[in-house]
């Protein structure tokens, strides 16, 4: 739908909002004619498609006090008038109701299901937002306006999009007939306020020694998996890791919607996946992103997370010369994610189980889990040493555990590499004993 029609269509549907006053709705219906009257349909659509959001609201911004300045308007005050100015230029330029969400550095994720509610996410914690969409066809301009830039749309012959927005923000769309209720849409935003090991101590997330055992981890070429749930901050924490990564080595990283960010890494490809288009044709899969970075000469892979098939080809790049490999996967526990790993791994590799978990115990090397607390408050919990077992299998030794209700620390055993590095002389020997002194 172009800016013309979407402005003539939110002029028709200029009544109340669920959750606001029917006067408030009439009255941004009111402003918003005002407005189209005033510049003209051809004047605002330039303004929108000008390729200047910031001038465009401040354009229409400066037309609406006008209006707002004249008869029909008397006894608005200066807050009631900056609101809803605000929610016009977000109607006409911006995304409506998530507009005000995804500017607030705050909220961490914006639901929406349906057009009668509109949920976030701040600080760990879910809210109800005081406004929410008109109708089911306002929240489909929306996701349209959304996915117009990236080539992709949303309707009853495609009802499930992915995509990522420029800034890094994660959105999936879900429209009829899959979704019953009306189209519901998911935005992760992306965070860009951690990157760093010592900011994640400055939150709490993990203590300084257990930083500093990662930092030493990811030197020391350690092939490393990061699990645990949805929100958990395993993204997090393997952005975090993969920014230890020496500016000497080549990353290849690849991911489903790119969010890793390196500020200072001079030698960083990255690669994001591709869903077929909308003849179903041009799709990239992680799995062939895997296999592609083999030849690309890669001193590190790092995956930002195993979902499929891809999984045997990450253990193989491993276990092929390409140590200190890092991803991230779904499962609540270290053994948890050896079961998904083998699971995931015969997807791509019709192998008999043992085969896959000896695949697992030579390639792996630690597991960290991550875990996110009810009250939203998420942490870096235990780590676990990989090796083989003698019976063939998959071996888990805990060299970090985590107290939860406590949320507290214990250094059970040091991982093998740590000795093996002061033995080569690769760490400073006494820099490792005034770390198990602070370990302690």
């Amino acid at each position: 739908m172009s800016v013309l029609e979407r402005v003539r269509e939110q002029e028709r549907m200029g009544e109340g909002l669920p959750g606001t006053s029917g006067e408030a709705g009439e009255l941004r219906g009111r402003l918003k004619g005002d407005l189209v009257d005033r510049l003209g349909l051809s004047a605002i659509s330039s303004m929108v498609s000008g390729g200047d959001p910031a001038r465009a609201r401040t354009e229409l911004e400066v037309a609406c006090q006008a209006i707002l300045n004249t008869r029909g308007y008397e006894g608005l005050g200066d807050e009631e008038r900056a609101e809803v100015v605000r929610q016009v230029i977000d109607e006409v330029v911006g995304l409506g109701p998530l507009q005000p969400l995804l500017d607030d550095d705050t909220v961490t994720e914006v639901m929406v299901n349906g057009c009668e509610h509109l949920f976030y996410e701040r600080a760990g914690e879910i809210h109800a937002a005081e406004r929410v969409f008109e109708s089911a066809d306002q929240i489909l301009m929306v996701i349209d306006r959304i996915l117009a830039p990236l080539g992709r749309r949303l309707d009853r012959s495609s009802p499930i999009v992915n995509a990522r927005l420029a800034n890094g923000d994660r959105v999936n769309a879900v429209a009829q007939p899959i979704a019953i209720d009306g189209p519901a849409v998911t935005i992760r935003k992306f965070s860009n306020r951690i990157s760093t090991l010592d900011q994640l101590v400055e939150r709490g997330s993990l203590p300084a020694w257990y930083a500093q055992l990662l930092r030493w981890a990811v030197l020391l070429r350690s092939d490393i998996a990061v699990a645990g749930g949805t929100g958990s901050g395993k993204t997090t924490l393997l952005n975090a890791l993969s920014c230890e990564i020496g500016t000497a080595e080549r990353i290849v990283t690849i991911e489903d919607s790119a969010e890793l960010r390196f500020d200072t890494h001079p030698d960083v490809v990255r690669l994001e996946a591709r869903d077929a288009s909308i003849e179903g044709s041009g799709e990239v899969t992680i799995r062939d992103l895997v296999k592609n970075a083999l030849r690309m000469r890669p001193d590190r892979i790092v995956v930002g997370e195993c979902r499929g098939g891809e999984a045997i080809d990450v253990l193989q790049a491993m276990s092929t010369g390409h140590d200190g490999s890092l991803t991230t996967l779904h499962a609540g526990t270290a053994e948890e994610a050896v079961l998904r790993i083998v699971l995931m791994s015969r997807f791509g590799m019709d192998l008999p189980t043992d085969i896959i978990e000896e695949q697992v115990a030579s390639a792996l090397d630690l597991i960290v889990m991550s875990c996110r607390m009810a009250d939203g408050a998420r942490f870096i919990t235990s780590m676990s040493a990989v090796s083989r077992a003698e019976d063939g299998g998959v071996r888990l030794d805990e060299c970090v555990a985590f107290d939860r209700s406590r949320r507290t620390w214990h250094l059970v055993s040091e991982p093998p590499c740590v000795a093996r590095a002061v033995a080569d002389g690769t760490l400073d020997r006494e820099e490792v004993e005034a770390w198990r002194r602070s370990a302690s």
